[in-house]
């Protein structure tokens, strides 16, 4: 898979769009599957699985450890708290801090989606061979860790703007007044 040598973006090639198609697609899938049973979304699956594998971890942190939007863990965390499925208590380290865990609710949740998640995956895998599987694992934790060394790089480069036949218009009828 190669870029295009000119400017023109094909979005069907672009890498980060085919990304987000797939991610977007396999997340849907799996949430179809426990949204119904458990009236869970997918932000809140997160929160959920993030917290039984990082327990005690602040909001910030899982949006920092998902790379999730904070208006959406904070959203999603307040929900999952209403419904019982989320411990928040003061950290002892810190009073200003206050950390999350899975409740027995939440644990109870997590152990029940879990399994149709993993058989999910497994299925999806299944287009691949074992070779192909450890080529993706090594595209995939080389493509992230390269894109976590770019961070902030785009909002620190110099934007192009191109002028468009408005801008011209506005200078030509300066020039004529």
């Amino acid at each position: 898979m190669n870029p295009p040598d000119h400017d023109e973006l094909d979005l069907e090639r672009f890498l980060p769009y085919r990304l987000s198609v797939l991610s977007n697609l396999v997340s849907g899938t799996i949430a179809d599957a426990y949204q119904r049973r458990f009236d869970l979304t997918i932000p809140e699956w997160r929160v959920i699985a993030v917290l039984s594998r990082h327990p005690g971890v602040s909001a910030a942190e899982v949006a920092e450890l998902t790379r999730m939007d904070a208006v959406a863990v904070s959203r999603a965390v307040a929900r999952l708290l209403r419904a019982g499925r989320l411990r928040r208590v003061v950290s002892p380290l810190d009073r200003r801090r206050s950390v999350l865990s899975v409740s027995p609710a939440g644990a109870a949740v997590y152990r029940q989606v879990a399994p149709i998640a993993l058989g999910y995956e497994r299925e999806l895998l299944d287009a691949l061979n074992a070779t192909q599987r450890a080529v993706l694992g090594r595209a995939l934790d080389a493509l992230t860790a390269r894109a976590e060394s770019l961070t902030g790089s785009l909002k620190a480069a110099p934007v192009a703007v191109s002028r468009n036949d408005g801008d011209a218009r506005r200078r030509s009828s300066r020039r004529r007044r």
